[in-house]
């Protein structure tokens, strides 16, 4: 896995398993791997992915059934959808928007773009 310097580690890690989770890779009331598998897998220290296990259950993604490891909630896409939304309506997006001032989009052009994408 390959990690961007702009954002903590173990949040990367949280978004490919929702990711995962998203695509159905990682079904509800499934069995993720283990800290210790997925450390090895993809690399990082285990207390990382523990890390990333303990935000993911904070957040109602995933749970842990004692002596038998961690499972996707079953309302885990829908808690994932979200807080994405969330994270782009109240950060990413005023950024974006206010790039688009400066560098002068109009509202129909993004419209535009944004119809022309949706068509691909």
């Amino acid at each position: 896995m390959n990690f961007k310097d702009n954002k903590a580690i173990y949040l990367q890690i949280a978004d490919r398993i929702g990711d995962q989770i998203l695509s159905g890779d990682l079904a509800p009331e499934g069995k993720i791997p283990s800290v210790r598998e997925l450390a090895a897998e993809i690399e990082v220290n285990a207390n990382t992915v523990a890390r990333t296990y303990d935000y993911l259950q904070q957040v109602g993604v995933i749970y842990t059934k004692r002596g038998l490891g961690y499972f996707v909630s079953a309302d885990a896409k829908e808690k994932i959808v979200a807080t994405r939304r969330e994270q782009l309506m109240h950060g990413e997006m005023d950024y974006f928007l206010r790039q688009l001032k400066a560098v002068g989009i109009t509202p129909s052009e993004l419209q535009e773009m944004y119809q022309d994408f949706l068509n691909k």
